[in-house]
């Protein structure tokens, strides 16, 4: 992920897309999580965590719904995000799943869950973001 000091986005989307939008953040890298969890806030988003494990990450859920989840595949402890992940779109929410690398994975398609490989640029984030949301507003 690039952090650029005016968090520009460049294409995909403008600053003003995720006023108000309350996103679910869930990735046990610390340095991350803040990252983005900053990015998200300076674009305007309510951001809840960063949750290192689906334990705290139903906790959060439990406090409020989020519009839209960005998960990590893989979590503190080993843990994988995947029945967070269908809890969440159990709920309606939908989701970006991040990770480092998905080639050695057989991921299941889940509607409303989209794939980000890190590090991802702050466009290709907003993009992805901006198409969820306006999927979920059709409907």
């Amino acid at each position: 992920m690039s952090v650029p000091s005016d968090h520009e986005p460049s294409g995909g989307g403008s600053f003003d897309d995720l006023k108000g939008l309350n996103v679910l953040l869930v990735e046990d890298s610390r340095d991350v999580g803040e990252a983005v969890r900053k990015l998200l806030e300076s674009w305007g988003a309510n951001v809840a965590g960063p949750a290192a494990t689906s334990a705290e990450a139903m906790s959060l859920i439990g406090q409020r719904l989020p519009d839209v989840a960005l998960v990590d595949f893989h979590l503190r402890g080993g843990e994988h995000s995947f029945g967070l992940i269908a809890r969440l779109r159990e709920q309606g929410v939908p989701v970006v799943m991040l990770s480092g690398s998905f080639e050695f994975f057989p991921l299941p398609s889940i509607e409303g869950t989209v794939m980000l490989e890190k590090p991802f640029s702050d466009a290709a984030l907003l993009s992805q973001l901006n198409r969820l949301i306006a999927k979920k507003a059709a409907r």
